[in-house]
């Protein structure tokens, strides 16, 4: 049984519903009994968000903000008036993982704002695509090597759906990457490059229980990036599903 924190859920996932209707939105989370999110665009909607996350008892532990070749000082800001424990920068263009060299200085780009993010009192993270898994230079993965880059101050968020995507075994890139793992995106589905194929978690192909089970203390991030269906049930199956094997919300 996991004795982390409790189940997150991805913003991005009802990023249609947000748009729409926030407070509706965040309502409809908080009654399927989460009580920790992972923010997204939040930055230009800070005032909004955090009424609505006390209003509905909400805590916004980690957020995805673009960070480089943006203006951090006000993403660190708007992260810090949320509350925001940890700021993950949400993608790296694929062109850049393609050799050792570009890696080595997407690494020291981003350390450079670990001073930074700590001056507003967060911690810096990372969160990956399938490219990152794709691309492989002497028996290492371009993530691997780019988490060797990484100030250690820096923290991983691994997408464990399109680290799967991208030809990995996920438990055993998880015990590669030890405990620079902090949070996990956790998906379902056919695995596979079609957002709309993406199934509540419990019901695809990937081998979730053992994912879990290889970062017993990472953060548990619910996320469907598309669904062909109702969003909420998709989430509430997962919860379900999750919940049921250990997890709690």
């Amino acid at each position: 049984m996991n004795a982390g924190p409790h189940l997150s859920v991805q913003l991005y996932t009802v990023r249609n519903a947000i748009s729409e209707d926030l407070d509706g939105t965040l309502d409809r989370i908080a009654r399927l009994g989460f009580r920790t999110v992972e923010a997204y665009d939040f930055v230009g909607r800070v005032d909004e968000y955090a009424q609505a996350f006390q209003k509905f008892g909400l805590t916004p532990e980690s957020a995805h903000a673009k960070l480089l070749g943006e203006d951090v000082a006000r993403a660190f800001e708007a992260a810090r008036a949320l509350g925001v424990q940890t700021v993950i920068e949400p993608y790296i263009p694929e062109d850049r993982w393609t050799t050792p060299d570009d890696i080595v200085e997407t690494a020291r780009l981003l350390n450079q704002l670990v001073p930074i993010a700590q001056s507003y009192g967060v911690r810096l993270g990372y969160h990956n695509h399938s490219w990152e898994l794709e691309h492989v230079f002497d028996g290492s993965t371009a993530l691997e090597l780019f988490a060797n880059e990484l100030d250690p101050a820096v923290v991983l968020e691994l997408d464990t759906y399109w680290a799967a995507v991208g030809g990995q075994d996920v438990p055993s890139l998880l015990h590669r990457l030890g405990s620079r793992v902090q949070y996990l995106h956790v998906k379902d589905g056919d695995i596979s490059k079609n957002h709309l194929a993406q199934t509540a978690v419990g019901s695809g192909r990937m081998p979730v229980l053992d994912v879990l089970a290889a970062a017993p203390t990472a953060t548990r991030i619910v996320e469907l990036d598309g669904f062909d269906g109702d969003i909420f049930d998709a989430l509430a199956d997962s919860a379900r599903f999750l919940t049921t094997h250990g997890e709690t919300l």
